[in-house]
């Protein structure tokens, strides 16, 4: 048995962390939902730069758009609802099969809106209806302004993968946004019922640590983290509020592992995909970390409902100088500061695209 029909097996499910034309019109993401296990994917502005700048095979659809008098970020939306629709219908039978669990795409809304709850609240609500699936996550960072955007979205029912979460303080606030947005539904009578998972960033924290700990505590933070977020979102699942929650029909936000690649070479390929098992959770993998875990991923047991070590091993990171809660809040920032940093280059791109196409036509 693949390793990756194993991780599914044990109730967590597989994400891919990419998406590109050429990977939907050569079969490839087909190819991925039927072979290794992948339920879903994620994407975000960085993908979407990648995807884009480095490819012709948008061109057409730019060039399409550009007659039609459209520019900028509206210009890009209509590009990546394309293939994010394209996959959501790919992944449909599965969310249909799963009753709305799984099967999911994500689309995120403008980086620059990171810290603006308000124009949050409203793209996220339009970008939902202009997408038109039953399956397509809206995307906010966990940001304390992200926090009441989210928890307004969910109010007006559009489900919401919360992005940019680096610690277990950030994961309690989205999971404390989530569940308020759910009681105000309640509260005006509508269904609870409003799916949402919770992405938690992983390796970015081993290496914003690598040249300031010993040699033994290299590739351990961001698992440490993980493990300890993993026990507090049981900790919720398990909470008298959750029940009442759940007891009135709401479904689980889900604990999804991110940023789930590799970033020492010196360290396994597959490293927090292997330390990160645990069922009722999401993990997502850039294509590279898909295929090594397909070839030689090893699934060595699960995570602890305790957290296991986590709580030793970050004392031994506060021992050595690491301020863990801050650090937690300066990747949080920075990596809202490099999803802008892409989406302006993107933006640059496409406006340069569009440029050379006018001038031809």
């Amino acid at each position: 048995m693949k390793p990756t029909q194993q991780l599914h097996d044990l109730g967590q499910r597989l994400w891919l962390d990419n998406i590109t034309r050429d990977m939907l019109a050569s079969g490839t993401l087909r190819r991925y939902r039927d072979e290794l296990c992948i339920t879903g994917l994620t994407s975000n502005p960085t993908i979407f730069d990648h995807a884009i700048m480095n490819s012709a095979s948008y061109d057409a659809s730019i060039e399409d758009k550009v007659r039609g008098g459209k520019s900028g970020e509206a210009l890009f939306f209509d590009v990546a609802l394309e293939d994010l629709t394209e996959a959501a219908d790919l992944f449909r039978p599965i969310h249909q099969r799963t009753g709305g669990i799984d099967g999911w795409v994500s689309l995120e809304v403008s980086p620059l809106l990171a810290y603006d709850t308000a124009t949050t609240v409203a793209e996220a609500r339009a970008l939902s209806r202009r997408g038109g699936r039953p399956n397509l996550f809206i995307k906010i960072p966990g940001t304390p302004e992200g926090a009441l955007a989210i928890e307004e979205s969910i109010a007006a029912g559009v489900p919401i993968n919360v992005t940019l979460l680096f610690s277990t303080e950030q994961y309690l606030s989205a999971a404390e946004a989530y569940m308020r947005g759910l009681e105000s539904r309640l509260a005006a009578g509508l269904d609870p019922r409003v799916p949402s998972v919770a992405s938690l960033f992983v390796s970015r924290w081993d290496r914003a640590v690598a040249d300031k700990v010993p040699e033994r505590l290299h590739n351990t933070l961001g698992i440490a983290v993980a493990r300890r977020t993993y026990r507090a979102y049981r900790d919720v699942l398990e909470s008298p509020r959750w029940q009442r929650l759940a007891a009135r029909g709401a479904q689980p936000q889900r604990l999804l592992w991110a940023s789930t690649g590799t970033k020492d070479p010196k360290a396994p390929d597959v490293l927090y995909i292997e330390a990160l098992v645990a069922p009722d959770t999401i993990s997502t993998m850039p294509e590279a970390t898909l295929r090594a875990f397909a070839d030689h991923g090893r699934v060595r047991g699960e995570l602890s409902d305790t957290g296991g070590d986590a709580d030793a091993v970050l004392a031994r990171f506060r021992e050595s100088g690491v301020d863990v809660d801050a650090l937690g809040d300066q990747l949080q920032r920075e990596g809202a500061a490099a999803f802008v940093t892409s989406w302006k280059h993107l933006m640059s791109g496409i406006a340069s695209k569009a440029d050379a196409m006018r001038k031809t036509a």
